[in-house]
């Protein structure tokens, strides 16, 4: 049996992700956890094969739990789990010792195969993934300003790139498309930028990034 650790800060997802995984003869699902520091724990108490990480979570992130869990418990594999396509996360993630990067968007089954891959010894990265890593490295995208980063609203550098995208007018395809981003992903940073800045709506994030000073007038 794999044992598998599910770690992800929404209780839909945890208990999506248990139902559809436990329902393989050889997973067993040992326990879930909503954030990294309880997933350390359960991992020294459960002894899980694989750990399942998600990367946005309250108290610690997804990539610090990883870094932390391949430190005290090297034969533990870690498999991030996330919606985000960011691919600072990913370098990050496999920095910190991840044996895979996956999409929650994947097909169970395919999903079911990667933990068996992995479980195994292998190394899993999507193709989507591994092909942006690529064109990032063949043409990257220009670093942000220095003073772009020194913000009080914790915006990723990537946050901060889409908010300049959007002071530009730029339609979610055009910085999809200029920063090697799916729409979808873009979305989801827009709302996370209206989310940390405590807004609604374009103008409105652009206004505000502008007058904090995260992005130039």
């Amino acid at each position: 049996m794999i044992k598998v650790l599910i770690v992800d800060d929404q209780e839909l997802i945890r208990a999506s992700l248990s139902i559809v995984l436990g329902g393989e003869t050889d997973f067993e699902i040992v326990g879930v956890a909503e954030h990294g520091q309880t997933a350390i724990e359960l991992t020294k108490q459960l002894s899980p094969d694989i750990v399942l990480m998600d990367i946005h979570m309250p108290l610690m992130n997804g990539v610090e739990a990883t870094a932390q869990i391949k430190k005290e418990f090297p034969q533990v594999k870690v498999m991030i789990l996330t919606t985000f396509e960011e691919l600072d996360y990913v370098r990050d993630a496999l920095a910190a010792g991840a044996e895979g990067y996956l999409l929650k968007a994947i097909h169970p089954k395919d999903l079911a195969a990667g933990i068996r891959l992995v479980h195994h010894g292998g190394t899993l990265i999507t193709q989507e993934i591994a092909k942006q890593l690529i064109t990032q490295w063949i043409n990257p995208v220009e670093p942000v300003k220095e003073v772009a980063k020194k913000n009080n609203f914790r915006l990723t550098e990537r946050e901060i790139e889409v908010l300049e995208e959007l002071s530009n007018g730029s339609t979610n395809r055009e910085i999809a498309r200029k920063l090697y981003l799916t729409e979808g992903t873009v979305k989801n940073y827009i709302s996370n930028i209206y989310s940390k800045l405590e807004v609604t709506g374009r103008h409105k994030a652009v206004f505000k990034a502008k007058e904090e000073g995260i992005i130039n007038p």
